[in-house]
């Protein structure tokens, strides 16, 4: 019968796996808090932000708006676990008790799952939406709302898995080192996981790419060719390269990181880039609110209208409206489909 540690000290696991527990704050790790807190706040904020837009403007009332203040309301969640994270770092680690210490690695898990499978929900969306040529899904809010219910209970089954069974508690052999209670098979399964995932939005948002430049290139040697079609298709060029490439950047480093923790990979120092992948992919937060939103014309006039609510006006909120005569509506509407959306 295999003896557990259920009662020792999270100190104890983290000298069984050699990770540095401090017990005086270094400069090092006053920086790391002082950023951790400034992007935590920046990332609520802005999500704040997007949420309330969505809300407020009933022009944000379709699925992909829906499916994107899910994604504000992941990220706002991660921003709020992160930030529960920079109040229980450092020396304060070493004061945890293990429940408190698994509550806090689960919100960030959780959190960050939402995130990433949120991304993916947006992305199938946009391939459906863009090779029907349509602006909006047809997916009804009955299908949104157990689309999203389906991802956050995606994200709390991963996010509390550890906590109800899979650590290194009774096996002290399998403790890994970024996550001293955590079991190396636990973070193999949630790298491998994430990185099948991004596998996946590689090949769709790839898809939509090749797409979209075809339908330039045929469109371009037609006569009836509108300009406003061709500005429509470079701006989605545009976002999906901006989408991918953040998306990689930010998230690939980390998930390498936990798989070669994972797997037992004695010569890689995972320990030295953890707190910085980490907060690459709580960035990450923050540019999807950028780019999903600010991007968006209407968007960001419901950001000033908000912003500017205390502020007098002279006349009132005016939404940005694009009036087409009816000859631009034909060449917009190629083959009886409206155009795609190209901001998001």
């Amino acid at each position: 019968m295999r003896h557990c540690f259920y009662n020792e000290t999270v100190g104890f696991f983290y000298n069984n796996s050699r990770k540095e527990l401090t017990t005086y704050w270094r400069t090092k790790d006053v920086l790391v808090v002082a950023l951790g807190l400034t992007v935590s706040v920046i990332v609520l904020l802005t999500n704040l932000l997007v949420i309330t837009a969505i809300v407020i403007n009933r022009r944000f009332h379709y699925p992909i708006y829906y499916l994107l203040g899910n994604l504000a309301a992941a990220d706002l969640f991660a921003g709020v676990a992160y930030m529960f994270l920079m109040f229980h770092t450092g020396p304060r680690t070493a004061e945890l008790s293990l429940k408190t210490w698994f509550i806090r690695q689960s919100l960030l898990d959780t959190s960050l799952t939402a995130s990433v499978v949120n991304l993916l929900a947006i992305a199938v969306e946009r391939h459906q939406t863009v090779f029907t040529m349509q602006l909006h899904s047809k997916m009804s809010n009955q299908r949104v709302t157990i689309l999203i219910f389906c991802i956050w209970v995606t994200a709390l089954l991963l996010g509390l898995i550890p906590s109800y069974g899979w650590h290194c508690l009774c096996a002290l052999e399998k403790c890994s080192s970024m996550a001293p209670l955590y079991s190396r098979s636990y973070l193999t399964f949630w790298a491998i996981s994430n990185l099948v995932i991004f596998l996946i939005m590689v090949v769709v948002y790839t898809h939509i790419f090749i797409y979209v430049k075809r339908k330039m290139t045929r469109m371009s040697k037609h006569t009836s060719f509108h300009p406003r079609y061709k500005e429509t298709m470079i701006s989605l060029v545009k976002t999906v390269t901006i989408i991918l490439s953040a998306f990689v950047i930010c998230w690939t480093p980390g998930q390498v990181v936990l798989l070669l923790d994972g797997l037992g990979c004695k010569s890689c120092n995972v320990l030295a880039v953890e707190k910085y992948v980490l907060l690459l992919a709580e960035i990450n937060s923050l540019i999807n609110a950028i780019v999903y939103s600010y991007r968006d014309t209407e968007m960001r006039s419901t950001f000033r209208r908000i912003l500017c609510f205390p502020c007098p006006r002279n006349s009132k909120y005016t939404p940005t409206v694009v009036k087409l005569n009816a000859a631009d509506r034909g060449t917009l509407s190629h083959n009886g489909h409206f155009t795609v959306d190209s901001s998001i």
